[in-house]
């Protein structure tokens, strides 16, 4: 076994120190060390040495013939959009979410179906065989010869892997698997990191498809060092309210597909069904129009979702009047307020602003200012917004509405849903206008308004 000493390893970067400190030297994190057992390097001829003598050659990049890889459905539709088709031959998947969100449910829903058709296997580090099983039956899953093996020794999971030559197979999860080559507890940086390059490598070499479960921090990133989302290649986060029956699953890495990808999800008795129309979770319900609402073409990805926007702008009653917004991105409602001031002479110094997206869905994209400016003068005025209006387009500090990209795609998708009116970006305004739809093109936020109050 080689020897091991006692360092302060980095949850972030990885870096290794002898004495722990606040701030780490090498990526800036601060409070991200941690004292484990890390390993010294092996001598050559090691472990590595066999794969290090297979080096390819080198090669001009005009003589490298580019292969589309093919995909293996996962019975999903929703899973399968977020990994730009299906299951890659060796590509490995990485997916994390809160504990009880659905990511083992998912995966055994997925795996149940592929057995049918190829061989897969489901490693389970947190469960027995009794219980996965229990949970299958409790879903309804057919009949399937699905392999099971609950084991968390890597040595006994690779020599298992290497027997059975799976075309897919899933580590529930990599916080419980450790190595013998290692002292550390499973779970510590250096085992999370020595196990997942280990499987990576297997994956890679052997052309099965490996999906790995990560546990989150409670900041709700995946823990370990960060190095872990560098070795595979596809990051998955699975998100969603507990509370909620829906579940959203989010790609922020793939290199066989589009990034920011979302898959939607609904928790059934039977387990997690796709849902065909994500835009009417996002949608409120209301029986007549309310001030302070207006729908948002949001872009996931390749998916344009509508999306209700809604705002509370009341009477501040303390010196420093609130800003807060819930799926939004909080600096920018106050830049938004500031140029609502500046350019249209509507001030909000005195007033509370509350701003939240409907349906727990994070926005990150500017394309949504102007639907966010449209909900906070309709709550200021009290005067509800005309029904069937679709919005969308960013707005400058200069007062400029400026374009959305895939703008003809979010006009399809309102259009699609009963939308008859849309106020977008002059750049985004589309040569013939979806049937049905008129489509009023802006270039100000001053002008935006003015429109906006001869629709009502």
């Amino acid at each position: 076994m080689a020897k091991s000493r006692t360092a302060y390893v980095c949850t972030e970067c990885g870096a290794q120190l002898v004495r722990w400190q606040g701030q780490c030297p090498q990526c800036q994190a601060w409070n991200t060390l941690v004292e484990g057992v890390v390993e010294q390097a092996p001598a050559a001829g090691g472990r590595f040495a066999a794969i290090a003598g297979q080096a390819s050659r080198l090669q001009p990049l005009s003589e490298l013939q580019p292969r589309e890889e093919p995909r293996q459905p996962t019975g999903l539709d929703e899973f399968d959009r977020v990994l730009g088709g299906g299951l890659v031959s060796g590509g490995v998947v990485l997916i994390g979410g809160d504990p009880g969100i659905g990511k083992s449910t998912l995966l055994l829903q997925a795996l149940s179906h592929l057995a049918g058709s190829q061989s897969a296997v489901y490693v389970s580090g947190e469960e027995s065989g009794e219980q996965v099983a229990l949970r299958a039956q409790r879903l309804q899953l057919p009949p399937s010869p699905l392999q099971m093996l609950a084991e968390i020794n890597l040595e006994r999971i690779l020599a298992a892997l290497r027997d059975s030559r799976p075309r897919v197979a899933v580590i529930d999860s990599i916080q419980t698997v450790y190595s013998e080559a290692l002292q550390s507890a499973p779970g510590s940086v250096a085992q999370v990191r020595e196990c997942a390059a280990q499987l990576t490598r297997f994956a890679k070499q052997s052309g099965t498809s490996l999906i790995i479960v990560g546990h989150v921090t409670k900041d709700g990133t995946l823990a370990g060092p960060r190095v872990l989302e560098h070795i595979v290649d596809t990051v998955l986060y699975f998100e969603g309210d507990t509370h909620s029956s829906f579940r959203l699953i989010r790609a922020f890495k793939n290199r066989f597909g589009a990034v920011n990808e979302l898959g939607v999800f609904a928790m059934t008795e039977r387990g997690l069904r796709g849902v065909s129309n994500p835009s009417a979770i996002f949608l409120s319900q209301h029986g007549q129009q309310v001030p302070g609402s207006c729908v948002l073409v949001t872009q996931e990805g390749t998916r344009p979702l509508l999306v209700e926007i809604q705002a509370l702008v009341d009477a501040a009653h303390s010196p420093n009047p609130r800003r807060l917004s819930v799926g939004l991105e909080q600096t920018r409602l106050a830049m938004l307020l500031a140029v609502l001031h500046r350019h249209a002479g509507i001030a909000c110094f005195d007033q509370d602003v509350f701003v939240n997206a409907v349906g727990g869905v994070k926005i990150a994209e500017p394309a949504a200012d102007l639907a966010i400016l449209f909900a906070i003068v309709s709550s200021l005025h009290s005067r509800p917004l005309r029904r069937g209006l679709a919005v969308f387009g960013e707005v400058g500090l200069a007062g400029e509405i400026r374009p959305a990209p895939r703008g003809q795609d979010r006009l399809k998708e309102a259009a699609k849903l009963g939308f008859d009116v849309a106020i977008v970006p002059k750049a985004n305004a589309p040569k013939q206008a979806p049937e049905g739809m008129r489509v009023i093109a802006v270039e100000r936020v001053e002008e935006a308004l003015e429109r906006l109050r001869d629709l009502e």
